[in-house]
């Protein structure tokens, strides 16, 4: 499998928006689309073709599991792998969105110098790489 390049972020609150963005397109070198909710994640998912799903789980309309559901049903997308972020990381929710499938949950406030890093090492646990 090859190197992850693109990578769709979807999360409502601008300020993390903008962390996220440095964090991955200025530190990570990363290709990134970023959506304020799922219903614009849906219609530009499939265009950008992401590597991986980067997911705020609490959202306005369509929560994270939502979004992921619906992105799934998009050509070409049902196998991309997602990450979830969330301020809610007790151990029970947590567990419960990896037994769905996530590589990850990652705890918000989240570290923007490390982010790239984390994804880059959940990406190759994936793969195998």
């Amino acid at each position: 499998m090859r190197e992850l390049q693109r990578i769709l972020h979807v999360d409502d609150a601008e300020d993390i928006r903008v962390i996220a963005d440095i964090a991955l397109k200025l530190i990570g070198q990363f290709e990134l689309l970023q959506c304020d909710s799922g219903k614009q994640a849906l219609e530009q998912a499939e265009a950008f073709r992401p590597d991986l799903f980067l997911l705020d789980y609490m959202m306005p309309d369509m929560d994270g599991k939502e979004t992921l559901l619906e992105l799934r049903k998009l050509p070409g997308l049902s196998d991309v792998p997602v990450v979830f972020m969330t301020a809610r990381v007790n151990g029970d929710f947590a567990d419960s969105l990896r037994s769905d499938g996530a590589l990850a949950v990652i705890a918000k406030p989240f570290d923007p110098m490390d982010l790239a890093d984390q994804l880059r090492a959940l990406w190759q646990t994936h793969t195998g790489l």
